[in-house]
C-alpha cells in the first residue's frame, strides 16, 4: 500500500479516506479489489466513522480516480481503479519490503527542469520526489540514497515523468561532511517529531496487549487499521537514511521495531475480524 493521497496530514489525525484506502488494500484485493459500500460502511463503524463520513470519502477518492463505482451481482459497490493498484503495489514495497541504506548503496541524484508552460508538471514532480523521501539540494536538484533507484525510475515513468528528469548515482565526494548535508537535504527534525508522535500513539497500544487488555478481534482489527495508516505516512517520508548518518538519539529505528512487533501481534485477527464483517 501506500500515501495515496496529497492532503495526508501531518499531523496524528487520520481522515476517514485514509482509513478507506487502508482497508481496501489490507482487504479489498485479495477478493478481487471491490468492496460493497456495506461492507465499507460496516469496517468503518468498527473504527468510530459514522456513514455519511464514509460516503463523502468514498466520493473524494472516487473523483481522485482511486476508486470506481461499480455493482456485482446487483450489490452497489466500488472498485479499484488500475491507477490504486499500481500505488497500492508501490507502498507494499515501501511499507513492508523497506530497508535502511548504507553508505556503500551511494546516492541518487535527480535533476530536472521543467518549461514554464508545464508547471503542473514541475508541482507533480516535486510531489513525487517528496513522496519518494527525496531531499532538495538545490532548486531542480533532489538526492535520496541510492537503493531507491529502481524505485524512483519506475514512479517517475509510470507518471508520465521520465522525460524531464536525469538520474546520476555515484558516490560522495564533496569536502563537507556528508552528516552535515544530509541535515540541511531533509527536515530531520520534522521527521524525529513525527516518529515521537507515532511513539506516542502507539506505545500504549503494545503495552495494553502485553497487559492481557486486547480486548478480542474487534480492538485488533481497529488497532491494526490504524497503525498500518499511521505508519504508512512515516514510510513515505523517510527515504531510510543510513543510521550513522543520522542524530545519535534517531527514534525511526525503535519506530520500526514497533509497527513490525504490533504488526505481527495484530494482522491476524484483524484479517479474521474484517473477513466477518465483508461477509456478513
Amino acid at each position: 500500500m501506500t500515501a495515496v493521497e496529497e492532503a495526508t496530514t501531518q499531523s496524528g489525525a487520520l481522515q476517514p479516506r485514509q482509513l478507506i484506502v487502508t482497508l481496501y488494500g489490507l482487504y479489498a484485493r485479495e477478493c478481487g479489489g471491490w468492496l460493497s459500500i456495506a461492507a465499507v460502511v460496516r469496517l468503518m463503524a468498527a473504527l468510530g466513522v459514522e456513514e455519511p463520513a464514509v460516503r463523502s470519502s468514498i466520493s473524494r477518492l472516487k473523483r481522485r480516480g482511486l476508486l470506481d463505482a461499480l455493482r456485482m451481482d446487483g450489490v452497489a459497490g466500488y472498485a479499484l481503479t488500475e491507477v490504486a493498484r499500481d500505488i497500492l503495489a508501490d507502498g507494499d514495497a515501501r511499507i513492508f519490503g523497506r530497508r535502511r541504506a548504507d553508505e556503500s548503496d551511494g546516492w541518487l541524484l535527480v535533476v530536472f527542469s521543467v518549461p514554464e508552460s508545464e508547471r503542473d508538471k514541475r508541482h507533480q514532480l516535486r510531489s513525487e520526489l517528496t513522496r519518494l523521501g527525496f531531499g532538495t539540494v538545490a532548486p531542480g536538484v533532489w538526492v535520496a540514497p541510492g537503493h531507491l533507484a529502481d524505485e524512483a525510475a519506475e514512479v517517475l515513468a509510470r507518471r508520465g515523468l521520465a522525460g524531464y528528469v536525469e538520474l546520476f548515482r555515484g558516490a560522495h565526494l564533496a569536502l563537507g561532511q556528508i552528516r552535515d548535508n544530509v541535515a540541511h537535504w531533509w527536515d530531520l527534525g520534522q521527521l524525529h517529531a513525527r516518529y515521537a508522535e507515532f511513539l506516542e500513539r502507539q506505545e500504549p497500544v503494545r503495552e495494553r496487549i502485553v497487559a492481557g487488555d486486547g480486548a478480542g478481534p474487534g480492538q485488533a482489527f481497529a488497532d491494526y487499521v490504524r497503525l498500518l495508516t499511521d505508519w504508512r505516512r512515516l514510510a513515505y517520508a523517510d527515504p531510510g537514511l543510513p543510521l550513522d548518518l543520522l542524530p545519535a538519539d534517531w527514534n525511526g529505528a525503535r519506530a520500526a521495531e514497533l509497527f513490525s512487533e504490533l504488526r505481527g501481534r495484530l494482522a491476524g485477527p484483524a484479517h479474521e475480524h474484517a473477513r466477518r464483517l465483508i461477509g456478513a
